[in-house]
């Protein structure tokens, strides 16, 4: 079973505490969909099933490093400030700061300069993420680890979480055990019924009793 790598920099806000089944929430500060449906999401299930879901909140940076940071996460938590894009979408809509403050423990993600990233251990791990990497012959195996380590070199940083579990922008939901196994991973705007019906499945929730619809 693949594994969730988590690498905390820095946590922020609360503390997380894993449980028999958790949700991360990777999300960037400058990406106004996370703001837009993925924190209310994320605040709603935690409303909702904080004792018994382990939750933690992953701010992270794969581009933008100069708005993406760890001082702009900060001013969210601590202000409803927002940067960038998303800020220039709540001004279209004259909110000046974000209207809802977030209740889940928010770690930042550790992010390193790419020379100490791309160890032959990440390398691997990150080739190991594509499924058919195990049926490559040597030769090709080879060819893949070199392309990772030539496509990361281009890079100032690299956000470990976000990297190693391949993961494709933000905002992004995984569900994985007390042993950091992922179970589910989702990406983009997500119903929120969809990840209640996983979180279910794989642990003890009882969801409310009304339709289900997708």
């Amino acid at each position: 079973m693949p594994l969730f790598y988590l690498h905390i920099q820095k946590s922020l806000q609360g503390n997380f505490q894993i449980k028999k089944i958790n949700i991360a929430f990777v999300f960037q500060v400058n990406c106004p969909g996370c703001f837009v449906y993925g924190i209310p999401m994320m605040n709603e299930l935690f409303t909702k099933y904080e004792n018994e879901i382990g939750f933690i909140g992953v701010s992270t940076a794969f581009e933008d490093f100069e708005l993406n940071t760890e001082g702009n996460t900060q001013l969210l938590l601590q202000e409803n400030k927002l940067t960038g894009e998303t800020k220039k979408y709540y001004d279209s809509i004259d909110e000046e700061i974000y209207p809802q403050k977030i209740l889940f423990p928010v770690v930042f993600d550790a992010l390193k300069p790419t020379k100490d990233f791309l160890t032959n251990e990440n390398v691997q791990a990150i080739c190991n993420k594509n499924p058919n990497f195990a049926l490559l012959s040597a030769e090709e195996k080879l060819t893949m680890l070199n392309s990772v380590k030539e496509y990361y070199g281009r890079l100032p940083f690299i956000a470990e979480t976000f990297t190693l579990n391949q993961l494709p922008g933000t905002p992004s939901f995984i569900i994985f055990d007390n042993e950091y196994n992922l179970l589910q991973s989702f990406f983009g705007h997500e119903y929120q019924k969809v990840i209640e019906i996983f979180l279910k499945h794989y642990g003890t929730l009882k969801l409310q009793n009304e339709p289900i619809i997708f």
